[in-house]
């Protein structure tokens, strides 16, 4: 059993707990409080004067899918030879020693959801992962954790450019509603006839788990106009749904907030490099939160590197986004929206032992992290390491 003790704990679940201490055991929490009793022979850490979180939770990155350092050999993440590819899955492309999950390590991200790119309309199954650990099958949290789809000005480039469709927003819609719909036909097929009775079909498969609610779909859209088809889509057919990017979000908070859907916002560390992001705006986080629309905050990385995440809620709260709702977006409702609450996020007993320890406030940039514990051991500390 590992003790930690006389650190500010926070649970980000409930209050900031002074002088607290943390009892890990088995790879998880056991025992969160300011009174908890050290049990005897139980290796203690003294946290006195530090900063102990949960493991940060990026909600949507590409590791090990567009891994770094490896150039167009690396970028596993877009199958694009139809638009429609359900069934490839982010699992069987992973780099499982992307520098990438160090680096996220050593900065207090313990956890990752890998999404396939954004040039397929159905573009395949992400998976979330932990960014350390003993093997590497016990590091996969879910899979499938969603299946990615997209709107926009990727498709349209990619298939526009071979004179097929999509070429248009139009496209885009039509493309998923047909798949939608032959996933649809599938379904009632293999409910008349028996699923032993039909030969399988993993594309429609897939398609069948989020029509039945057993999948998520993930859908990428910065613009208002993406953001409202992929809801009216989602209602359409009927399954669950969150918004990707969510770039002009603060124009359809309200929207969003009416139905229910999560969202992932950003990241917003990037330049106004393309017509989807000319209206991207730190604010946007404070209106979602105005709204009551759940989010986390990402990196999408490499886009920027996940390590960024803490820098990212930092500019957010700058903007007016509140603080509880900042450290929420990057632990506690960033594990809700890659449906991971249930063992991430939050210093509580019975979830996974992952988190930090820091010298300081997480979302000022002049902290460090000294240690990351994922599954109750030691994934990096800073003493270990030389920085030049």
């Amino acid at each position: 059993m590992l003790a930690i003790t006389s650190g500010r704990l926070y649970t980000i679940s409930h209050d900031v707990i002074e002088g607290g201490t943390l009892l890990i055991e088995g790879g998880k929490f056991v025992a969160v409080g300011r009174d908890v009793a050290v049990p005897e022979g139980a290796e203690v850490l003294d946290a006195a004067g530090k900063h102990v979180y949960p493991g940060l939770v990026d909600a949507h990155t590409h590791h090990g899918v567009f891994s770094e350092g490896t150039g167009p050999e690396g970028a596993d993440g877009n199958e694009m030879t139809d638009p429609v590819t359900p069934h490839v899955r982010a699992l069987d492309g992973l780099d499982w020693f992307d520098p990438g999950f160090d680096e996220a390590a050593a900065n207090g991200v313990t956890a990752v959801q890998v999404l396939p790119g954004s040039a397929n309309v159905i573009g395949g199954q992400g998976v979330a992962v932990k960014t350390a650990g003993r093997g590497t099958a016990g590091r996969i949290l879910r899979q499938p954790s969603g299946l990615k789809m997209a709107l926009g000005e990727n498709p349209k480039r990619v298939y526009g450019g071979k004179k097929k469709a999509p070429s248009t927003r139009l496209g885009n819609a039509a493309v998923m509603r047909e798949a939608f719909t032959q996933a649809r036909a599938y379904q009632r097929k293999r409910a008349g006839n028996g699923a032993g009775d039909v030969e399988r079909d993993l594309r429609w498969e897939i398609m069948v788990d989020v029509l039945e609610g057993r999948l998520v779909a993930r859908c990428h859209a910065h613009r208002a106009d993406d953001i409202l088809t992929a809801l009216r889509i989602g209602r359409e057919f009927g399954f669950r749904l969150t918004v990707e990017h969510c770039t002009e979000g603060h124009r359809v908070a309200t929207e969003l907030a009416e139905a229910g859907v999560m969202c992932t916002l950003g990241p917003l560390l990037t330049g106004k490099s393309k017509q989807e992001l000319k209206d991207r705006q730190l604010e946007t986080a404070a209106a979602l939160e105005a709204a009551g629309v759940v989010f986390a905050l990402i990196t999408d990385h490499p886009v920027i590197p996940a390590y960024s995440l803490p820098l990212c809620a930092a500019y957010a709260l700058g903007a007016g986004l509140s603080r509880e709702r900042a450290l929420r977006a990057i632990t506690l409702d960033a594990a809700r929206v890659a449906g991971l609450d249930d063992r991430l996020g939050s210093l509580e007993p019975g979830k996974d032992a992952d988190c930090f320890i820091a010298d300081g406030d997480v979302l000022d940039p002049r902290t460090r992290v000294l240690t990351t514990f994922v599954d109750g051991r030691i994934a990096w500390q800073l003493q270990d390491h030389v920085r030049i």
